[in-house]
């Protein structure tokens, strides 16, 4: 059973009342139902689409004082057309609306949270294959297979996602049939699942990046000679060698070398403790100093063994620099957004993998404008040539603007690139479809796991939460991905952008204007009809950060792939 939308401004109105009531210590009005009556559609008493448009006054955001974004005016010419003005071209364009954060929310629902709280992150309302059953905290998540869904049904009808940060622990519920797929191998497991005709193995090409951050707002980090002596004084092929798994390799560039443009300009500085220990005797501080080595125990694709990597890292501060760093542990739920808000002192484990085969989601995504304070202030001569690489189509230039981007940031040093980490994924045998993702977004609905009706798949980690327009967690993104869809996808094992909820999206001669036909009649999980005014609130809420919407997960609230991918908001928070 489908319903048809009745877009009421009313329904706004009453969803920002309650919030203001609510902040204010007031009785809030309570949120309106999410089955409003059906209206007709057809016919001579049909309802007219009134379509929305964002910023709501039709004006473009563009050369607006102080805004810096990419994002100009997004606005629903219809019930199945969206039109997207950007502020400058775009050559990913169609490669960021296939990721997983702008995956299209219904606008009825959203508002009827208030853009938070447990009923929007623990009970997501998509249009995937698969539909939320239910979720048990610390234990699992089960999914089972929509059947309105707009296309082909999921191979297995059920899908069950489990968790365990132990990879030893992972094999083994493989190998006794407990569960029919894991994330992350261990570096010793890949040829014991190679070896095993139970087994398949898929390895993944190692699109991701190990990186030691430091934030040069805070001492001794502000001095560059500091950071220099860190990238000199870590033995970078020692750590892959012992940790990293098969296809794995030192970082000579921020951006692995498999995506385009990336690797242009002067590699990464060699290993060379004497002159690390120079520079630091310059810069003050001859017999080293005390520090922290922040990370969490979570593995990942860039960081197999997050602790041991660790430990390494902290025997050889010592070692080659009188540096004592005590490791710090932290919470793996709060961890992202502590190092994203700058708040972390002292030296930092994190790692970033591809979510589209394109040098603006590594380059742009750290450095870039809309790139964050983790590692506290930004440097004009990197976020230059980001800018105008990202609005250029021409390959030549593009390199040539990357090269000088990545020289920059090999002056400054704001953290050190250590891995390319090889990674993979590995299943039961007689699971068809089975695959292992670049982007590490693996599609379930494409598999059948045997003569099972479940699909039982073991990841590193529990989500954060469901509602992914303000989680950038890949335990998040992946089942997210089941459930919901964006207006495109990446093809099932691969990284090209392929039509999904529209089924195409036409340029403009200069392409600063993206016009997208939505694929007609499709409905969430609740019964609503998609139409074009989702997908114009889905972005104005990421989009404008005084948004009333613009909430998220109460520890989180950060929407920052928005600003990974078009580089700011719109009424940004104060600094």
């Amino acid at each position: 059973m489908t319903r048809t939308k009745t877009r009421s401004p009313i329904l706004a109105l009453l969803a920002t009342m309650a919030i203001i009531a609510a902040a204010c210590g007031g009785a809030a009005t309570p949120a309106p139902s999410a089955e409003p009556t059906p209206a007709p559609t057809v016919g001579p008493t049909a309802v007219p689409f009134a379509g929305l448009q964002y910023p709501e006054d039709g004006n473009s955001a563009c050369g607006t004082e102080g805004y810096e974004g990419q994002m100009g005016l997004i606005k629903a010419i219809d019930a199945t057309t969206v039109e997207f003005t950007l502020c400058a071209p775009d050559a990913a364009f169609l490669s960021k609306i296939a990721f997983a954060s702008l995956g299209i929310q219904d606008g009825d629902y959203l508002a009827s949270t208030g853009g938070g709280g447990d009923t929007l992150i623990r009970n997501p309302v998509g249009t995937g294959a698969y539909k939320l059953k239910a979720w048990t905290s610390g234990s699992e998540i089960a999914l089972e297979a929509y059947a309105d869904y707009w296309g082909e049904q999921p191979g297995t009808p059920n899908v069950v996602f489990r968790w365990s940060g132990e990879a030893a622990q992972r094999l083994v519920e493989l190998q006794s049939g407990n569960v029919d797929g894991i994330d992350n191998p261990g570096t010793d497991d890949f040829a014991t699942i190679a070896a095993d005709p139970s087994l398949a193995l898929y390895p993944r090409v190692a699109l991701s990046t190990m990186y030691l951050g430091m934030n040069n707002t805070k001492a001794p980090w502000d001095n560059e000679k500091v950071r220099k002596a860190i990238a000199l004084g870590i033995d970078r092929q020692r750590i892959v060698d012992n940790f990293y798994p098969a296809g794995s390799s030192v970082a000579d560039y921020f951006t692995p070398c498999e995506i385009p443009g990336g690797c242009g300009g002067d590699p990464w500085y060699d290993f060379d403790p004497a002159a690390a220990k120079a520079l630091l005797t310059e810069a003050g501080f001859p017999d080293g100093f005390a520090t922290k080595l922040h990370l969490r125990d979570v593995v990942r694709g860039y960081l197999p063994a997050p602790v041991v990597v660790a430990q390494d890292i902290q025997a050889q501060l010592k070692a080659n620099l009188n540096i004592t760093a005590e490791i710090d542990v932290q919470d793996a739920s709060t961890y992202l957004g502590a190092a994203s808000r700058g708040e972390l002192p002292g030296l930092f484990i994190l790692g970033w993998g591809a979510d589209y085969p394109d040098v603006t989601n590594f380059l742009d995504v750290f450095f870039g404008v809309g790139s964050g304070i983790r590692f506290g202030d930004k440097w004009e001569d990197i976020m230059g040539p980001l800018t105008e690489g990202g609005a250029t189509s021409d390959p030549a230039a593009r390199a040539a603007l990357y090269t000088t981007a990545n020289n920059a940031i090999r002056e400054h040093i704001p953290m050190v690139p250590m891995a390319h980490g090889g990674s993979g994924t590995a299943y039961r045998a007689d699971v068809t479809g089975a695959h292992s993702s670049p982007l590490g977004n693996e599609q379930f609905s494409a598999m059948k796991a045997g003569d099972r009706d479940t699909l039982v798949w073991m990841q590193n980690g529990e989500p954060g939460g469901l509602y992914c327009p303000d989680e950038t967690d890949g335990e998040s993104l992946r089942v997210c991905t089941q459930i919901n869809e964006s207006l495109y996808a990446y093809e099932v094992g691969g990284t090209a952008p392929i039509p999904s909820l529209a089924t195409g999206c036409e340029a403009n001669a200069d392409s600063t204007v993206w016009t997208c036909t939505l694929r007609e009649g499709v409905t969430f999980h609740n019964g609503a009809v998609m139409d074009a005014n989702d997908v114009v609130t889905t972005y104005a809420v990421m989009w404008d950060a005084a948004h009333p919407l613009h909430v998220g997960r109460a520890d989180q609230g950060l929407f920052e792939y928005w600003t990974y991918l078009f580089a700011a908001f719109l009424n940004p928070p104060a600094a």
